[in-house]
C-alpha cells in the first residue's frame, strides 16, 4: 500500500490561511454585534426626538412642506398665511382695506382680523382669543380659531413638539394595544424606534401592510408595530359623502325675459329631459344694486318647476354696456363682493331655489382676479345651504372685456359649474360674417379648457345655440348692417324655398348663400344636424352637461332629440 504524501504550507501559506481566519471571526462578530444593536434598536433606544414644531395633517408629516416655522405665543399656535394657503385654501387673500385676512374651504368663508379679537364667518360675527399677527412681514393666524372653517380637529402634543390636524370628513379608526412594544419607523428589522406604547393604550390606525400595521400614538408619532400587537380595531369617524344635486348629466335650459317684463307662464307645459331651468330672475342695476324681477309670476314659475321634478337656478346678469365701471367698482371691494353675496342668499333661501347662474359679462381684463375672488367667496356661502353654483364663460380666445376676463382654471376649480357658452363664434358685434358656432371651434376650445385650464371634464356644461344669424354683404364682402338672430325653428321661413345647402365637413354644418337685391345673404345654420354634432362632444369629453339658449327658439320635438342624444 502506497502512503500518501503530505504537502507541506509554505510560511507564505499558513499566514494567508491565518489571516483568513482572523476576517472570519471578525465578521462573525461584526454580525453578532449588528443583532445585538438591532435588537436593542428595535425595543429599547427611542431616537426620534423633535428639534421643532412637527406638523401631522391628516396623518402625514408634511413638516419638511413648511414655509415657515409654526409659532407658539401666549399658549396661541399659529402657521403662516403662506402655509395656510398650501395645506388648505391656495386662495387666500389678504384684504388691506380692512385689514383681515379671507380664507374659504368647502361651506365657510371666514374673515379674521389683524386687528381684533375677532372673525366673521358665513356672515356672522364670533369673538376669538386671538387674531392674526405680521411678524417678520409674514402674516400668522391662530389656527385654533379656524377649526370651524377648516373642519377640522386640532391637538398639539408639547412633550413631543407635535401638532396634529384631522380633517373630520375623513374616515378615522382607532383600535387598543395588547402589549408593550416599540413603533419602528418602517418595516424592516433594523429601523430606529419613534415611540414606545403601552398595553391598553389607544392608537391611530392608518393603514395595514403585510403583517404590519402603521399607526399613529398618542404622542403623535408616525410609525409600525405588528399587527398581531392591536385588537379592536373600531371606526370612531365616519367619511363624509358629498352628495350631487344633479345625478348624471345636466340638462339646463335658459328661460331669459326682460327686466321689464313678468316671468313667462309655463303651466301644463313640461319640456321633456331637462332637469335645470334658469329664469332671468336677478341683475345688477346701473348703481350696482342687487335687483329681483320674480314677483307673483315668477313665484308661479318656481312652483311649476318644482312641481316637474326641474331644479331653479336663475340667473344673476349684469347685462349692459354701462355695467363695465359698476361691475368692476364691486368686484374690486370686499364689502361690495360681501354684500352682493348676502343679497343671493337671501333671494335664494326667500324663494325656495336650488342654485344659482352667474352670468356676467362684459368686464375689464384687468378685474379678471377679483371676479374670480367674488366665485371663491359666494361658492362655500352657497355650498353651506346646499345650493349649486354655476357660472358662465366664454370661448378662451377673444377680446379684453368678452374673453380675457375670465380666469377660467380658478372658476372651474371653485364653482360647481363652469358653463361654456359655446356660441357667437361670430356674434352681432362681428365685423365680418361666419357661422354662430363651428364644430371645429367648439371642440377646440373644450380640448383648452380641459387640457390648458385643466377643469376637470364633469365640470364642464357645454351651452348649445337654438339661433343662427343671418349676414347681410355688399359684393365686395362688406358687411352692410348688423346681422339678425333666426331662432333654429324660424330657418326655414327666413330661407328662400329650394335653396341649396352645402354641407361643410370642418364646421360639420349647412351653409347658404344667395342674392337678394344688391345684396348677398348668408346663413351658417344651426338645426338637429349640426347641434347632434356639438352635442356628441358632451358623451366624447365626458362633459357635465348641456345648456341650451334660449328657450322658445327650438323646433317641434327638439327637447326630446336633445334628452336622447346626450343620454
Amino acid at each position: 500500500m502506497k502512503k500518501k504524501n503530505k504537502v507541506k504550507m509554505t510560511k507564505e501559506q499558513i499566514e494567508r490561511k491565518k489571516k483568513k481566519i482572523i476576517r472570519t471571526f471578525i465578521s462573525i462578530i461584526a454580525i453578532i454585534i449588528v443583532l445585538i444593536v438591532g435588537y436593542k434598536l428595535n425595543d429599547y433606544i427611542i431616537l426620534d426626538k423633535n428639534k421643532q414644531t412637527n406638523l401631522i395633517i391628516n396623518n402625514r408629516n408634511v413638516t419638511s412642506n413648511l414655509k415657515n416655522e409654526i409659532l407658539i405665543q401666549d399658549n396661541e399656535i399659529y402657521i403662516s398665511e403662506q402655509d395656510l394657503g398650501n395645506f388648505f385654501d391656495k386662495y387666500i387673500y389678504e384684504d388691506t382695506k380692512n385689514n383681515q385676512i379671507i380664507t374659504t374651504y368647502d361651506t365657510k368663508i371666514a374673515a379674521i382680523s389683524l386687528d381684533e379679537n375677532k372673525i366673521i364667518i358665513n356672515g356672522s360675527n364670533k369673538q376669538t382669543y386671538a387674531h392674526a399677527i405680521r411678524q417678520n412681514d409674514k402674516v400668522y393666524i391662530p389656527i385654533n380659531e379656524l377649526e370651524d372653517v377648516y373642519g377640522i380637529e386640532i391637538k398639539y402634543i408639547e412633550n413631543t413638539k407635535v401638532l396634529t390636524i384631522d380633517s373630520i370628513s375623513r374616515e378615522q379608526k382607532k383600535a387598543i394595544i395588547t402589549k408593550d412594544t416599540a413603533v419602528k419607523s418602517s418595516k424592516k428589522f433594523v429601523s430606529k424606534t419613534v415611540d414606545r406604547v403601552k398595553k391598553g393604550s389607544y392608537v391611530i390606525v392608518i393603514s395595514e401592510e403585510k403583517g404590519y400595521t402603521r399607526i399613529r400614538t398618542e404622542n403623535g408619532k408616525l410609525g409600525y408595530v405588528k399587527s398581531k400587537k392591536i385588537a379592536n380595531t373600531v371606526v370612531v369617524r365616519e367619511e363624509m359623502e358629498e352628495e350631487k344635486q344633479i345625478e348624471g348629466k345636466v340638462n339646463l335650459v335658459w328661460d331669459y325675459y326682460s327686466t321689464v317684463a313678468n316671468a313667462p307662464d309655463r303651466t301644463d307645459t313640461t319640456i321633456d329631459g331637462i332637469n335645470v331651468v334658469s329664469p332671468s330672475f336677478f341683475y345688477i342695476d346701473s348703481n350696482g344694486n342687487f335687483k329681483e324681477n320674480i314677483g307673483t309670476k315668477g313665484k308661479e314659475y318656481i312652483e311649476w318647476a318644482h312641481n316637474n321634478g326641474y331644479k331653479v337656478w336663475p340667473m344673476v346678469q349684469n347685462s349692459g354696456d354701462e355695467m363695465l365701471e359698476v361691475t368692476s367698482e364691486i368686484m374690486n371691494d370686499y364689502d361690495k363682493r360681501e354684500k352682493l353675496i348676502n343679497d343671493i342668499i337671501v333671494a335664494s333661501v326667500k324663494y325656495k331655489l336650488d342654485g344659482i347662474n352667474i352670468d356676467f359679462e362684459n368686464m375689464k381684463q384687468e378685474d379678471k382676479d377679483m371676479y374670480s375672488r367674488f366665485i371663491i367667496e359666494l361658492t362655500p356661502r352657497m355650498k353651506y345651504m346646499g345650493l349649486v353654483v354655476s357660472v358662465d364663460v366664454t370661448a378662451p380666445d377673444g377680446s379684453e372685456t368678452w374673453s380675457l376676463c375670465f380666469d377660467r382654471h380658478v372658476i372651474g376649480d371653485v364653482a360647481d359649474y363652469i358653463v361654456f357658452m359655446a356660441y357667437d363664434q361670430y356674434g352681432a358685434s362681428s365685423n365680418k360674417s361666419g357661422t354662430t358656432a363651428g364644430y371645429n371651434w367648439v371642440e377646440l376650445s373644450l380640448k383648452k379648457f380641459i387640457e390648458t385650464e385643466e377643469i376637470k371634464n364633469e365640470k364642464i356644461i357645454l351651452a348649445i345655440p337654438l339661433y343662427t344669424r343671418l349676414w347681410t354683404e355688399d359684393n365686395s364682402g362688406q358687411l352692410v348692417k348688423s346681422p339678425s338672430a333666426v331662432a333654429i325653428k324660424n330657418i326655414d321661413k327666413v330661407l328662400p324655398e329650394q335653396i341649396e345647402k352645402k354641407w361643410d365637413d370642418e364646421l360639420r354644418q349647412y351653409y347658404v348663400e344667395y342674392n337678394e337685391g344688391s345684396y348677398i345673404k348668408k346663413m351658417w345654420i344651426e338645426d338637429e344636424k349640426s347641434l347632434k354634432e356639438k352635442i356628441s362632444l358632451i358623451n366624447n369629453y365626458q362633459l357635465g352637461g348641456v345648456a341650451s339658449w334660449q328657450i322658445g327658439m327650438e323646433t317641434e320635438n327638439f327637447w326630446t332629440f336633445l334628452k336622447n342624444e346626450i343620454q
